[in-house]
């Protein structure tokens, strides 16, 4: 019964996006990457969800809440304080110059050199990091709800190998062959039954511990483990609260704000009202995203006693252990949409900076759009075949998700200073843009894998020695032998700001930059735009003080 709900469902949303999209200009630069320019606020908003919560977020977020409480939630809340400055800032900018890339920009601003080597650095990024993640924890998720092991008489390592290679194929076949309109429309019905299904197990978790109440579930939960609710991260949590005033909203702007694979979905926008609408709607959705991805991790804290092997494992045993057995075969097609939305979206992100910023650029100058999309393809196969050879081998990489976070930063703040710099200012060269890159991905290398392993083994071995032995006194000890990673984002952040700064000083454009509207699509704002931004920003103050 399970297998027949899972394969219905799974069907169903392929038949309506296939019919959704099958009118849709798909020859063009414009009609495959970014779906005609045709999203409105609904599509833009549920893809935007569905692109970051997947697997590695549901799987890794709760696993970190399980681990260390409520704190966690700063990256959920704090990211609708990012979508609301994209809206405002970075959108109207995008639109303005008509761009199919984030890169595109970089080309206009510095030159093709600097959008190559961006270009490269987010392909580098998706195919040894996100995609892999993304399969990895995918697979984990479905081969532990439908029990492939035991179902096909294979070990839990072959297992993994076949959901991996069963997600990619078909997720490929999703973003490859259908282009960006078939991964929002299969996105958007995807969300409303992850929004379903998420809301679903912390309900049925509170009832287990209420004993059918989910008022009294939540009070017992929230009484008995008072140090998991509190909103302030302490020195040894994953995210100490004092960086969000550093690193953190520098992550959630780059993220946010100038990651290929999230702003394609604004990229898309009929119109500037329409992608204004959808970054804020999602914004708002996306307050409530704790419900989903941290409230289950506490559930599973107070209902297994903090005794399971692996944070990582904390929401499939709760799914195990609270869901009804009529419910199962739907939730994993909900979990499975999710995966295929992160995978397929991150996929065509791919495609599109290789073919608009490689192909086209580089290798074969004078190829009409058909055959910039078509070598796109291509490309999005190979990346998809490396993607799932990669991912099977990172099982031991710790929790995935600050695996994730942690490795992300060697192109993101470089990648996010030279943007922000382009905008911001208007005589800074191409040469300081692209010693921003090299200095920043190099320097992030060297402190955090170099320099951070060598700070806190030496901190540890003095602590031993002076007798220190217990485990929170010894994870205090590594915690304050060397700066979170978050801070040293921030450094570097400022310094590449600083040397582009002082560079542009020194030897400046010979012309200002100055951007043309290309009147791709009509850029006048949505007139509540700051409005409705103000009033978000200030829910998430309330959540912080609340919480407190």
């Amino acid at each position: 019964m399970q297998i027949v709900t899972f394969l219905s469902f799974t069907i169903l949303v392929a038949v309506i996006a296939y019919l959704k999209t099958r009118n849709t200009e798909e020859s063009s630069s414009d009609g495959y990457f970014l779906g005609g320019r045709s999203l409105t606020a609904g599509v833009i908003a549920g893809s935007l969800l569905l692109t970051n919560l997947s697997t590695e977020q549901i799987i890794g977020l709760n696993g970190a809440a399980y681990q260390s409480g409520l704190s966690v939630m700063v990256w959920e809340t704090l990211a609708a304080i990012a979508m609301v400055v994209t809206a405002i800032f970075l959108l109207p900018r995008y639109l303005k110059g008509g761009l199919t890339t984030v890169p595109g920009f970089l080309a206009k601003r510095f030159d093709v050199t600097t959008k190559t080597l961006t270009s490269v650095l987010f392909l580098s990024g998706y195919v040894v990091v996100l995609l892999p993640v993304i399969l990895y924890s995918g697979s984990l998720a479905i081969s532990g709800m439908f029990d492939v092991p035991a179902l096909l008489g294979v070990t839990h390592t072959q297992s993994i190998w076949i959901c991996v290679w069963g997600i990619g194929i078909i997720g490929s076949i999703y973003a490859v062959f259908g282009g960006l309109k078939a991964v929002a429309v299969s996105d958007s019905i995807n969300a409303i039954g992850l929004l379903i299904g998420g809301i679903l197990i912390p309900i049925f978790g509170l009832m287990m511990i209420g004993d059918g109440s989910i008022l009294e579930g939540l009070n017992t939960l929230t009484t008995e483990n008072p140090d998991k609710f509190k909103s302030m991260g302490g020195p040894t949590d994953p995210v100490p609260f004092y960086t969000i005033f550093t690193g953190m909203m520098l992550v959630q702007l780059f993220y946010w704000g100038t990651n290929q694979q999230i702003i394609q979905r604004a990229l898309g926008a009929k119109d500037l009202k329409e992608g204004q609408k959808g970054l804020l709607l999602a914004s708002f959705i996306k307050i409530l995203g704790p419900i989903i991805v941290v409230l289950p991790g506490l559930i599973a804290f107070h209902l297994f006693q903090g005794n399971l092997e692996s944070v990582d494992s904390a929401y499939p045993e709760l799914v195990r252990k609270v869901l009804p057995g009529a419910w199962v075969g739907f939730f994993a097609a909900v979990l499975f949409g999710a995966i295929l939305s992160s995978f397929n979206s991150v996929l065509n992100s791919s495609v599109t900076l290789f073919g608009i910023d490689v192909y086209k650029e580089h290798i074969n100058k004078d190829a009409d759009e058909k055959t910039v999309v078509k070598y796109g393809k291509t490309f999005g196969v190979i990346l998809a075949i490396a993607a799932m050879f990669i991912a099977p081998l990172i099982a031991n990489a710790g929790s995935l998700f600050d695996y994730l976070q942690e490795i992300n930063g060697i192109y993101s703040i470089p990648i996010f200073s030279i943007i922000i710099v382009g905008y911001l200012t208007k005589r800074v060269p191409a040469i300081a843009a692209k010693i921003g890159l090299v200095s920043g991905c190099l320097l992030y290398i060297i402190s955090q894998f170099f320099m951070q392993p060598y700070f806190i083994e030496t901190a540890l071995a003095s602590a031993k020695a002076n007798g220190v032995t217990g485990t929170v006194e010894l994870a205090l000890v590594a915690a304050q032998a060397y700066p979170h990673f978050l801070d040293v984002m921030a450094l570097l952040f400022l310094f590449n700001v600083v040397i582009m700064l002082v560079v542009g000083k020194i030897k400046p454009r010979k012309e200002a930059f100055v951007q043309e509207y290309t009147k791709q699509v009509d850029i006048t704002p949505w007139k509540y735009t700051k409005q409705t931004g103000i009033a978000i920003c200030a829910i998430v103050i309330g959540i912080y003080i609340y919480f407190a």
